[in-house]
């Protein structure tokens, strides 16, 4: 089987279930800024350093390619239940949760703001951070116009969060203390 399809050649691409539509579509931009934000995670996934929360880092990327495939599902067709396509389980946004109160409890309370960087693993989850903030944009976008599966926006907005507690947590573990915003 080749990669190359030559039927997005014209500026459109296919739905999974059948349909076209263009590129610039909500959708794909929606689905496509999830997989940009896993291969970001996958890298991330690399530099920290606790084997707990790569594991996790492992289980969220494939959360996220169930929401991306949810998301890149022509929205006309009951397709993804018949056809055996993973659905992002309920319990995922209460997992993140845990995670988030037991990075959370091993932090100092934060009364500022910080700016983002650090340690490589650091400043590679805030970089994850904010590309799960623009996801969570797109599929609020996509929401204005199209129906979206109820359980992808809370995820988004609840990985965002972990995401920066984890950065927090690895220059934490690092010993190297937040930068501060300095409202000068």
């Amino acid at each position: 089987m080749k990669i190359y399809t030559k039927t997005g050649d014209r500026g459109d691409t296919g739905l999974f279930g059948g349909g076209r539509v263009a590129k610039s579509h909500p959708r794909v931009e929606a689905y496509g800024t999830v997989d940009e934000l896993n291969s970001l995670v996958g890298l991330a996934r690399e530099a920290v350093e606790d084997s707990a929360v790569r594991e996790r880092l492992r289980s969220i990327q494939h959360d996220l390619f169930c929401i991306g495939a949810t998301l890149a599902t022509n929205p006309a067709k009951a397709v993804r239940v018949a056809s055996g396509m993973p659905v992002l389980a309920d319990t995922r946004i209460g997992d993140v949760e845990t995670w988030i109160d037991q990075a959370t409890a091993e932090l100092d309370e934060l009364r500022d703001f910080i700016l983002p960087g650090g340690t490589r693993a650091a400043a590679l989850l805030h970089v994850c951070r904010t590309v799960c903030r623009r996801a969570e944009r797109a599929t609020v976008a996509l929401a204005e116009s199209e129906a979206v599966e109820e359980g992808i926006l809370p995820y988004l907005n609840r990985l965002s969060d972990l995401l920066f507690v984890w950065a927090r947590l690895e220059n934490h573990r690092a010993g190297d203390p937040d930068t501060l915003w300095k409202k000068e």
